[in-house]
């Protein structure tokens, strides 16, 4: 007997303005050796969620269901899993799997993995009631966090805190976080917790109260001068445009770190914007450690998302606001009561 399960699927890529989401009843996944099914309870929204449903990335398989900050409770386990009990809460991020073998794994950078695969993408991902995943790449969460706050952690919250660590981001130092959304929302709170001034650059009148509620020390437009130059910056929205910009607002040695997995291209730049021993760098996913790190910094600072629920069947919606710019934090789509 085939069990089945809803899921917000796609079928075919398109602007999100056209609803390439389908609520539909699909297969329910079983659990191969060495995994673990999840009854997945809420799964936060992301740009590159956005990306994938409008075809801004490859699509390796099609139809897809996307989503890849998802907590859910342990359901079913296949053979072979250790380190999981049925009923427990677990987290699946966007590394879905690395092959362990090559160069980059060998190094610790499983998340250059030429044969790595990312949930929601090369797999089903959580925007369904169930999915399956490999145990030993599910994610523990700290005790008494709820779902609707530990799912933005799981991306927005991860790869802000690598962007921020791949900046060279020392304590007290002078950070620009350009963009404030779902992740720079988070990443404020950890600089902050080192000790950081923090100038923020962003266009929304809410999105800089926001910004200022949570100890921003400056905000303005990208193209305003803040009030001192910058040792470190990380640019979240995914505009090549930026990128002058920021460099022009840091100062000499300074760190340049971009944060997006899409991007539009970057303009002719005169060389006297990296000159200077400055760094220009990308973040490219993030691994097991990362997540380990960054959600015991969360339990200690502890961080708070600012989140807005939308019902599963809703998820086109959650996307296209998320596009337009009018939410403020994270958003995530509620699958399952906790």
């Amino acid at each position: 007997m085939t069990h089945t399960m809803h899921a917000a699927q796609l079928d075919q890529p398109a602007p999100i303005e056209q609803r390439p989401l389908v609520l539909r009843s699909v297969a329910r996944p079983e659990p191969g050796p060495g995994e673990i099914r999840l009854r997945v309870l809420v799964c936060g929204v992301c740009h590159t969620d956005l990306h994938t449903v409008q075809g801004e990335l490859s699509l390796p398989r099609l139809p897809l269901i996307p989503g890849h900050q998802v907590v859910g409770q342990v359901e079913s386990m296949g053979p072979a899993v250790a380190g999981w009990r049925l009923g427990e809460q677990a987290g699946v991020a966007w590394l879905n799997s690395a092959c362990g073998r090559c160069e980059f794994c060998a190094r610790g950078e499983e998340n250059l993995c030429d044969n790595a695969r990312f949930t929601g993408l090369s797999t089903d991902g959580g925007y369904a009631e169930y999915l399956t995943i490999d145990a030993s790449f599910a994610v523990h969460l700290p005790r008494g966090l709820a779902a609707r706050q530990a799912a933005p952690l799981l991306c927005a919250g991860i790869i802000g805190y690598r962007a921020l660590r791949l900046a060279q981001v020392q304590p007290g130092e002078r950070v620009g976080l350009f963009g404030f959304g779902a992740s720079a929302h988070l990443a404020i709170q950890v600089a902050r917790f080192w000790l950081c001034e923090v100038f923020v650059f962003t266009r929304g009148e809410s999105h800089r109260r926001q910004a200022e509620a949570l100890g921003a020390a400056w905000t303005g437009s990208a193209d305003e001068k803040p009030p001192a130059a910058l040792d470190r910056a990380v640019i979240f929205a995914p505009a090549g445009a930026l990128v002058p910009l920021a460099l022009e607002r840091l100062r000499k040695g300074g760190t340049l770190t971009i944060n997006a997995i899409h991007m539009s291209p970057l303009p002719s730049m005169a060389y006297a914007l990296v000159y200077g021993e400055r760094t220009l760098r990308t973040v490219a996913n993030a691994t097991r450690r990362d997540a380990q790190e960054f959600l015991r910094l969360a339990e200690e600072i502890p961080i708070r998302a600012d989140v807005t629920e939308f019902p599963l069947e809703e998820a086109n919606t959650a996307l296209a606001q998320l596009k337009a710019g009018r939410l403020t934090g994270a958003a995530v789509l509620r699958v399952a009561p906790d």
